[in-house]
């Protein structure tokens, strides 16, 4: 598997389906992106096998079908994305990303308490480890 997955956005629409149903066919995903995205099945399976050259998918055989499954988990597709776009628009700094979120979203009373019981638990675990 590559170091630092970066799923396209093709790519990612395959992943989220794998990731909700554990495994799947092609068909079985074309049947389920084909509405929202207008996928054909030539597409979903090139797209599918490109998966498997990366590293990201496997599968294994069913008779003449082919169940693919996710080898790539989304938390590490998560911190990946997450990374490349801390690195790309936010000059690689996790603060100014934190900042911009906290100044440009609208945070609710709950999001803003999560946040902070999540800062207080991180600086716990610092002050811990020294």
């Amino acid at each position: 598997m590559k170091s630092t997955p970066q799923l396209t956005t093709a790519e990612q629409r395959l992943m989220d389906e794998l990731w909700n149903r554990s495994e799947a066919s092609v068909r079985e995903l074309t049947e389920a992106l084909e509405p929202k995205y207008g996928l054909a099945y030539t597409t979903v399976l090139t797209t599918i096998r490109i998966m498997a050259d990366k590293g990201f998918v496997d599968f294994r055989k069913e008779g003449r079908a082919h169940i693919f499954f996710p080898l790539l988990s989304r938390e590490k597709a998560q911190s990946s994305a997450l990374g490349s776009l801390v690195k790309s628009l936010f000059g690689g700094s996790p603060q100014k990303l934190a900042l911009h979120l906290i100044e440009d979203e609208k945070l609710t009373a709950d999001d803003i308490e999560q946040l902070r019981a999540a800062l207080a638990e991180k600086i716990n675990d610092q002050e811990a480890d020294t």
